[in-house]
């Protein structure tokens, strides 16, 4: 990147680089001196908090990065929103219903993020989706309102029935959402053993699709939930066994991230449609589960682009009520309890993970040889050195076609045996001095930039190594390209010199960051500041609250991060760190791949022996070195320092 000399750099164009107003929901900013700030209540709400502040008190307490830091007041924020959200507009548009959201526990089931939903969320009566049998007797032991819904989903046998029935009787407003026919006769059978009458939703397949990564939870080729002929048979079969008083709920999810408000109001109106039929099939109706859908702005850019959305929270609570509104009333139903399974939306804010950088590859131009050593090498050498000598603005295309000619045949010699070692290296050598020159000194000057010219600046983009795990702490960037914001935090009233990708430490190609949010485009390479000697330079990876903790796995034997969960101070700003959750030892990640630590010290001690009685240690150094293989089984599995 080239910045003018004279022109100061500030935090504000650092603001804009990174998009931080775009994605930050007004709960991030850059401060004055150059750090990332996080407003835990939203701006104009408290003071802001560094989060190099945070990061330096972290590492006085002796945890080391990466750490996943947790802002409890972000979380209670997003619950809070979006519940007075919807109030208004019920109030605004005289809805007759009400709403309840439930949290679904798949999107983060950490121990901490479920009770803090059921904590703050209590006077909401916000509940939430069980869509496992750990996760309903999770949630069976967390709710605290008598008022909050507990929505059960996904594949259920007898004892989550069982659990699902009594928690009804005990007072839970607890239901059991049908998704496959094989279902019903299973809960008939336990209710009537029971002596429990059920309360049942059934999960329908929409014809209606959304665009994005998570398309393929709806549809009609969606894996759970019953077709329009199948909920028929299924109102039949209950009307017949006297359980259609039961039928309160009709579900439909389309995926946890919907960029485009069209679709969404699509589906509710489909909904809305099959709900006024099952009323008038006299189930006694009083839900509407809207599903997820909610989506995150992780980009920033607003559209509907599978990372964005193309609309507010608040003309997302205006365009479900009014259409539940307008298609209910034309049959004259009336208006049910809106269901809302937001997760994403109320998480993904809550989480950034924060690493430090270890190391930089970087491409530095070789000398070149002078031309009288070069006339002694093969003539295809001599010819890409006359194409680095002579490129210009005027004919840069022509010669880097040459130049790209050249290089291919040249490989193509030295396969054949035609070309050395060394020659090899000077043609490579050559080639990307080319690259350099076209990047650093020609495509600045071209008023049109040819298309085969404009990712040459990711080309040579330096590689920063990082100390994460791409696999633990970020699946969906590796798994399905997930965007997210990706910045320094700190350093921000510096211009960023540097064009870089980010590599974790597994030792894996795919373990690697190469695709980050641009002004108007994604982009393969992202600017960072040069490294200093001596000097740690962080950075922050934002809105990672929602799926990436629960979808983590143990590639490489990394185990799960540091936890800091931090609250601002009511009083004099700052903030208070009210938990902290070491991350994994090696013996910790050993034993979830059936190893055991003891057994493994054991075996390591006597082939330290036998290295004693062979002479090739002394019992001294036997002890050292048993010393260090027992501290590495007990040290954190990412870079310590």
């Amino acid at each position: 990147m080239k910045t003018d000399s004279l022109e100061r750099w500030t935090s504000e164009r650092s603001a804009e680089l990174y998009g931080v107003y775009n994605w930050g929901a007004d709960y991030f900013d850059i401060s004055g001196n150059g750090h990332v700030v996080v407003y835990p209540n939203g701006k104009g709400n408290g003071n802001p908090v560094s989060l190099m502040d945070i990061m330096s008190g972290v590492k006085e307490r002796g945890l080391q990065t990466p750490v996943l830091l947790r802002i409890g007041d972000i979380l209670d924020s997003r619950i809070k929103h979006l519940h007075e959200g919807f109030k208004s507009t019920i109030e605004h548009h005289g809805y007759k219903g009400s709403f309840r959201a439930v949290y679904p526990i798949k999107v983060n089931q950490q121990q901490q993020v479920v009770e803090e939903v059921c904590r703050f969320g209590a006077s909401y009566h916000h509940g939430l989706e069980a869509g496992s049998k750990a996760e309903l007797i999770t949630a069976l032991s967390m709710l605290k309102s008598p008022d909050a819904c507990l929505i059960c989903n996904g594949y259920k046998d007898e004892e989550f029935v069982d659990l699902a029935l009594y928690a009804t009787k005990i007072g839970v407003r607890c239901i059991i959402v049908v998704e496959m026919p094989g279902e019903i006769p299973l809960i008939m059978e336990r209710s009537k053993k029971l002596n429990i009458r059920p309360n049942l939703g059934v999960r329908i397949k929409l014809s209606s699709k959304s665009g994005g990564h998570w398309s393929d939870s709806g549809g009609d080729r969606s894996v759970f939930g019953l077709t329009v002929s199948q909920v028929v048979d299924t109102l039949d079969i209950l009307k017949n066994n006297g359980f259609l008083d039961c039928l309160q709920l009709l579900h439909y999810h389309l995926g946890s991230q919907i960029p485009n408000i069209r679709e969404i109001r699509s589906a509710v109106s489909e909904a809305c449609r099959i709900y006024c039929e099952l009323h008038a099939e006299g189930a006694k109706m009083q839900y509407l589960d809207i599903g997820g859908g909610l989506a995150v702005d992780y980009d920033g850019s607003h559209t509907n682009f599978a990372s964005s959305r193309n609309y507010t929270l608040e003309e997302y609570c205006a365009d479900i009520v009014e259409v539940v509104m307008q298609s209910l009333d034309e049959k004259g139903v009336p208006h049910p309890v809106i269901v809302a399974e937001c997760g994403r939306a109320i998480v993904a804010y809550y989480s950034v993970l924060l690493f430090n950088v270890l190391d930089r590859s970087t491409y530095e131009p070789q000398e070149i040889p002078d031309r009288r050593e070069v006339k002694k090498v093969h003539k295809m050498i001599q010819n890409l050195l006359e194409v680095q000598k002579g490129i210009n603005v005027r004919n840069v295309q022509e010669y880097f076609h040459d130049a790209l000619f050249y290089r291919d045949e040249i490989r193509q010699l030295f396969r054949n045996g035609q070309v050395s070692m060394r020659e090899r290296a000077i043609a490579d050598n050559i080639f990307w001095k080319i690259v350099t020159t076209i990047s650093n000194d020609i495509i600045h000057k071209m008023k049109v930039l040819p298309k085969e010219f404009e990712s040459i600046e990711d080309i040579l983009a330096d590689i920063y190594y990082c100390n994460f795990s791409v696999f633990q702490s970020l699946p969906d960037s590796w798994a399905i390209d997930q965007l997210f914001p990706i910045m320094p935090i700190h350093r921000l009233n510096e211009a960023p010199t540097r064009r870089a990708l980010l590599s974790d430490i597994t030792c894996d190609c795919e373990g690697k960051i190469d695709k980050f949010i641009g002004t108007h485009e994604i982009r393969n390479s992202i600017l960072l500041h040069d490294l200093k000697p001596n000097e740690e330079y962080y950075l922050g990876v934002f809105l990672v609250g929602a799926y990436q903790e629960t979808l983590g796995d143990l590639h490489n034997l990394m185990g799960d991060t540091n936890v800091v969960t931090v609250r601002a101070k009511e009083d004099n700003g700052g903030y208070e760190i009210v938990r902290e959750l070491e991350g994994d030892s090696v013996a910790d990640v050993l034993s979830y791949v059936e190893y055991d630590p003891k057994s493994l010290v054991l075996q390591f001690r006597e082939k330290a022996e036998q290295a004693v009685q062979a002479g090739l240690i002394s019992a001294q150094e036997r002890k050292e070195i048993t010393d260090a293989y027992e501290n590495g089984m007990r040290g954190y599995t990412y870079f310590e320092k």
